[in-house]
């Protein structure tokens, strides 16, 4: 199953209200497995997570679910694909 990396920038003046319903949205998805990291960006200006999902339009469809986009807090959204080749988090047959 494919892997994205996505990046948010904050809108400063609501990020911190929806803060709770987003990481409750995100702690729902890591249980599934779809979120294998998640959290801030230094200077709590935006964030990162990465995803596992079916492909780029599934994604579309958990990402644009978010409390944060739903809710206005995200001022920049970026995905990118990302194919994890070498970790220790992952299984030896991954490459």
């Amino acid at each position: 199953m494919p892997w994205f990396v996505v990046e948010q920038r904050y809108v400063p003046e609501k990020y911190a209200d929806v803060r709770p319903r987003h990481r409750e949205y995100l702690s729902t998805l890591a249980e599934q497995g779809v979120v294998a990291l998640a959290g801030p960006l230094d200077g709590d200006t935006g964030g990162m997570a990465l995803y596992q999902a079916t492909d780029r339009e599934h994604l579309q469809s958990i990402i644009d679910a978010d409390p944060y986009y739903v809710e206005g807090a995200v001022a920049e959204r970026t995905v990118r694909d990302f194919k994890p080749v070498l970790g220790s988090w992952l299984p030896a047959s991954s490459e």
